[in-house]
């Protein structure tokens, strides 16, 4: 038997997809920021995900590896790994306290609160000009929005 041909196709379906899918267009927008942003930084010697981080540590209230994951959206491996390469340039460092093994304090270390300051005057001025290109508060309006999802 002969199926009737559909009027949908995959090349149809697929542009559908892309053409309204939110995680796409996220991911697409958050790497076209993150390089724009990432350029201004370079002299810094900072990526954009260790700026962010330590920007977390440095604004802490808690400075538990398990707040600095929830606040992160990160599962405590992941920010490990992201952590491991700023505890060996020795930007970061990561200490059991005494009375509670199972809990681990970060903090900046003197060398990361100075190249962290160093930073923050690029970062402002890269952020600046990101303002003049697209409104930057929709992309802490689509954060907060998606809080609901994790």
């Amino acid at each position: 038997m002969v199926r009737p041909r559909q009027s949908r196709s995959l090349r149809t379906d697929a542009t559908a997809a892309l053409d309204g899918c939110a995680a796409f267009h996220s991911r697409l927008a958050a790497r076209r920021i993150s390089q724009f942003i990432e350029q201004r930084l370079a002299p810094s010697g900072l990526s954009v995900p260790q700026f962010g981080l330590m920007c977390q540590i440095a604004a802490a209230q808690d400075d538990s590896l398990t707040a600095l994951a929830a606040r992160m959206g990160l599962d405590p491996s992941t920010l490990s790994r992201n952590l491991a390469g700023l505890v060996r340039e020795e930007l970061v460092e990561i200490a059991t306290p005494d009375d509670d093994g199972r809990r681990k304090l970060v903090w900046l270390t003197e060398t990361g609160a100075l190249k962290l300051e160093a930073a923050i005057p690029l970062w402002r001025a890269a952020h600046d000009d990101l303002a003049v290109l697209i409104d930057t508060s929709l992309a802490v309006q689509l954060s907060a929005a998606t809080t609901a999802l994790s």
